[in-house]
């Protein structure tokens, strides 16, 4: 946080108590930029908001709103990447949450800094003050990547017009879909009653409870134009216009020979991706055998693709039950009989092997999906 007088000195210290009071594990500082206040900043409000956005989750500004807008203008780039920017006035009377509102997280930021001051949130965004389902918030929410950003704004439009928005997706998710939802197949179309959401795509089961009614009320009428689909898969688009939400639910194992370029890695892991058809935003980590936790490329890979690097001893990989690819040279080099599938299910906390090993340039890959949900608040 960033204030510009005594007064706004003040507002800040009783918002950081308060956030520090409710949320132990943040860390909430404050600086000001005046001559008036003790340990003033040196350097200008443009820096320090530079050098805040490359590794604050928030910047909140106490001030007036043209020095916040100033300050952020140059580093402003993505709705993924920016953080959260709130602007508070110095009396703490008003909160505006100014950037980032839903996949930065200012809005529900706003509004708890306002219940700490007692103050008045401003949101602007349309879904909120509509109360209408918010795709972004929806992927943040569910641990989801989300593309392209043109189609979310899309469903947001075709929502706040009364227009029906499809929803497809290949898992089955627990709750109700929120009004202006209708529940599709993998062409887009309504579903009948029978196919609800507690099934993945085109599975059997009990729907009642989950969509089934929209579905039924949709069904016959025109395909939606504007829709989601949930899924990893890169060939998933079931409408003209579609914003892919992609679960972060796919470990890669892989193994390698001593010394191989990070180059080389990273090939033949876009290659078992392209293979298996799919994104790379559904990856949630890098896995292999302990043998290879300093292997430089592999580290460089994971530090390129900012992803978690995990390995396992040769014991645990080789207690992992299931039919692997067995090879008795990597038995006699690594004391386990399959390093990259087995890698691949013990990342992903045991979950099923979708893609087996593949191997070029002494680089082995394979894929392993865990099991999870959509869930609707």
């Amino acid at each position: 946080m960033l204030c510009f007088s005594q007064t706004g000195w003040r507002t800040g210290e009783r918002l950081r108590q308060g956030f520090l009071g409710k949320n132990r594990e943040w860390e909430v500082s404050l600086d000001a930029k005046s001559r008036y206040v003790k340990n003033s900043i040196e350097e200008s409000h443009g820096a320090w908001t530079k050098r805040q956005f490359g590794r604050a989750d928030a910047v909140i500004f106490i001030g007036a709103c043209g020095i916040a807008v100033r300050s952020i203008a140059p580093l402003v780039e993505s709705k993924k990447t920016d953080p959260a920017v709130l602007v508070i006035d110095e009396c703490g009377k008003f909160v505006i949450s100014l950037l980032s509102g839903h996949l930065g997280g200012a809005n529900a930021l706003a509004a708890e800094a306002a219940g700490l001051l007692e103050a008045i949130p401003v949101i602007t965004t349309a879904t909120d003050l509509h109360r209408r389902f918010a795709v972004d918030i929806f992927a943040a929410k569910n641990g989801c990547g989300i593309r392209p950003m043109t189609a979310a704004k899309e469903v947001s439009a075709a929502l706040l017009a009364g227009e029906a928005v499809g929803f497809y997706s290949d898992f089955p998710w627990e709750g109700e879909l929120p009004e202006g939802l209708v529940h599709c197949d993998a062409a887009g179309r309504a579903r009948p009653a029978e196919c609800g959401g507690e099934l993945a795509a085109d599975q059997e089961g009990n729907l009642a409870e989950n969509g089934g009614r929209q579905a039924a009320a949709s069904a016959g009428k025109k395909a939606p134009r504007t829709g989601i689909a949930v899924s990893i898969r890169e060939d998933c688009h079931p409408f003209p216009v579609t914003v892919h939400i992609i679960p972060k639910i796919v470990s890669m194992g892989i193994g390698c020979r001593r010394g191989k370029a990070a180059e080389n890695l990273r090939r033949r892991a876009e290659q078992c991706l392209r293979e298996a058809g799919i994104c790379r935003e559904a990856l949630e980590g890098l896995a292999s055998i302990d043998l290879k936790k300093e292997e430089p490329g592999l580290l460089a890979l994971a530090e390129e693709w900012k992803l978690p690097f995990t390995t396992f001893p040769a014991e645990a990989l080789q207690q992992i039950p299931g039919a692997f690819s067995a090879s008795s040279f990597v038995s006699s080099v690594t004391g386990v009989d399959n390093v990259c599938e087995r890698s691949a299910v013990c990342g992903s906390g045991g979950g099923r092997l979708i893609q087996k090993k593949a191997g070029a340039e002494g680089v082995t890959t394979a894929l392993a999906q865990r099991e999870w949900r959509i869930r609707f608040e």
